[in-house]
């Protein structure tokens, strides 16, 4: 009964937090974290007991996948190299040197032990960030980078925390440290959690797209992050990382594998649990602190609890410094990589060139002459969406000061043995507490501030509503293309009506043409319930739904025009089913 009204309780206040954070100008998770802090030094109030591993196996693998699979992967594909330089060589080098340090403050702490903690409190947790970026408009390009690496850099420290936990239970045993061995089980947690993460995607993705019920396939849906984190650990393989692959993998093969309606509830569901889930590990995440700060009190070790906040903070700040001195480099490395694929692309434009006009040759040869040109295409845009959302230093200075600790710090850092291996232990949980609660209240609460004195420019709302009408207006074309087909019959293989077949082509010219007072007024367009009416729709929206990821495939739009694009096409064809169901 305690833990349902702990529930009940904590829903109802995830709920108003968030309600009340727009009108006070806050991230929720900020909010919630104060409410925790408060509740937690009430006298006389019950502790709220939490297993690590509830956080680590109940909570992560499904908050990790609902983010992964709203993650566009051309967006992820395009900023790989930042996302991985962020997420693993940022981690690795901020757990080694707070490591370090605090294994220069700590004495009867091995180096082994201080790098799992440094592990600890490397990670970022970018939920405030993204909340505050969303709703004040940072630009996609540092949105999506800031989604990427939140994604990836959970499972570099968690498995570098294990990596480090156990080159210390090894150093014990053996009296010195082993860096190859841990090198080594390092890369294999990563390498055999992906491609578990991609077997299970694959897997789950055909299994889905078999089932007609949407109720039974958000069933599944739901246990997708299980299915690859579980056998990702037992093989002792980042079950983080196999999650965060399939997620993906998931999320982009929903627009061609997945009917709308399962995509429209897939995505309303998940929407639903991430938000419970996320501010929920907030709220908990202050309500923990009174109950560590009482266990460091309790400790046997000479180090207080006052002395170990203070070791935090230090900690906190040497994060926030290396940071900035990582990310402006980084924007250096990133500019001049820009300027090099340029000049490379602009060679093999010209070598295309002269391979094109060898001739058609034969099949086999338009075949390749095909492939090779969609490549040539894909890797232009990628490029064009690179130089129009480029990082300058106002970009750099907001995913410099954008780097919060949360909810993996919260949980791993009581995943840390409690046997005697490691000495400290409260003082050293005390001191990953005070490093997230720091840097999300410092960072997170001045980002807003820091966004706008930098002036840094979000998506122009223009340039995409004029992207959406010519995407629109393309994808048209090819459903109209479809109205052509002399083979076009209907299921009883007559002709269609040719009054039905103008409608449904006026109504698709309609659809791209109005689009842009359909954004300023809201209006819905009419439609007809006659049937072969809504069969021609269906075979319209069905080309151009090919269409759409043809232009996904290409990267000729922006991915946030190119899901606005599909959403219309989900809601269009779930509206037909509907009137077919209850006709």
């Amino acid at each position: 009964m305690e833990f349902a009204l702990f529930g009940v309780i904590a829903v109802v206040t995830i709920v108003a937090a968030t309600a009340f954070s727009s009108k006070l100008g806050v991230a929720a998770p900020l909010l919630l974290v104060l409410v925790g802090i408060g509740y937690s030094f009430i006298p006389g109030v019950p502790v709220i007991p939490v297993q690590p591993q509830w956080i680590l196996m109940g909570v992560l693998p499904p908050l990790l996948y609902a983010a992964a699979i709203s993650v566009p992967v051309v967006d992820f594909r395009r900023n790989f190299n930042t996302i991985s330089a962020l997420s693993v060589l940022l981690v690795i080098v901020s757990a080694l040197v707070t490591g370090f340090v605090i294994f220069m403050i700590l004495p009867d702490l091995d180096l082994a032990s201080a790098i799992a903690v440094g592990a600890v409190i490397s990670p970022t947790d970018v939920v405030a960030a993204t909340a505050i970026g969303k709703r004040i408009g940072l630009p996609p390009r540092l949105m999506a980078i800031l989604e990427g690496e939140g994604l990836v850099n959970d499972a570099t420290a968690l498995v570098l925390l294990r990596t480090a936990i156990a080159a210390g239970a090894l150093s014990l045993t053996n009296g010195s440290f082993q860096l190859w061995p841990a090198i080594g089980s390092f890369f294999y947690s990563a390498l055999v959690a992906a491609v578990i993460g991609l077997a299970i995607g694959w897997i789950t993705v055909r299994i889905r797209a078999m089932l007609k019920d949407p109720m039974l396939d958000t069933a599944i849906s739901f246990a997708v992050a299980f299915i690859a984190y579980i056998p990702a650990e037992e093989v002792h393989a980042s079950g983080v990382i196999a999650v965060v692959v399939a997620g993906l993998y998931s999320g982009h093969n929903s627009a061609k594998r997945f009917s709308p309606q399962v995509r429209i509830s897939e995505r309303l569901n998940w929407r639903t649990v991430q938000f419970i889930l996320e501010n929920g590990v907030f709220l908990l995440m202050g309500a923990q602190l009174s109950g560590i700060v009482a266990e460091v009190g309790e400790s046997k070790e000479p180090i207080n609890a006052i002395e170990s906040v203070l070791i935090g903070m230090l900690a906190a700040v040497i994060l926030i410094v290396l940071r900035f001195a990582f990310v402006g480099p980084l924007l250096v490395v990133i500019r001049r990589r820009g300027d090099r694929d340029e000049q490379q692309h602009q060679r093999f434009a010209e070598r295309l060139d002269a391979f094109i006009h060898l001739g058609t040759g034969d099949q086999r040869q338009r075949r390749r002459q095909e492939r090779v040109q969609r490549l040539f295409d894909r890797r232009s845009n990628d490029i064009s969406q690179l130089r129009a959302e480029g990082l300058g230093w106002r970009g750099g200075v907001v995913l410099s000061w954008a780097g919060m600790r949360g909810v993996v710090t919260l949980a791993a850092a009581q995943t840390l043995p409690n046997d005697g291996t490691i000495p400290y232990r409260p003082q050293l949980i005390l001191i990953a507490f005070t490093v997230a609660i720091v840097t999300l209240l410092l960072q997170g609460g001045t980002l807003p501030w820091v966004i706008r004195v930098t002036r840094i420019k979000g998506a122009d709302e223009q340039e995409d509503r004029e992207n959406l009408a010519t995407l629109l207006e393309s994808i048209a074309e090819a459903g109209l293309a479809a109205l052509d087909n002399p083979e076009l019959t209907t299921t009883e293989g007559e002709a269609f009506d040719r009054n039905a077949v103008d409608r449904v082509r006026h109504d698709t010219l309609l659809s791209a043409e109005a689009t842009w007072e359909r954004a300023r007024t809201g209006e819905e367009m009419t439609r007809s319930p006659h049937q072969q009416y809504r069969a021609l729709r269906r075979e319209v929206i069905r080309a151009e739904r090919d269409a759409l990821l043809e232009a996904r495939s290409r990267g000729d739009y922006p991915s946030r025009v190119l899901g606005r694009a599909q959403s219309f096409l989900d809601l269009e064809e779930t509206r037909l089913q509907q009137i077919e169901d209850e006709g």
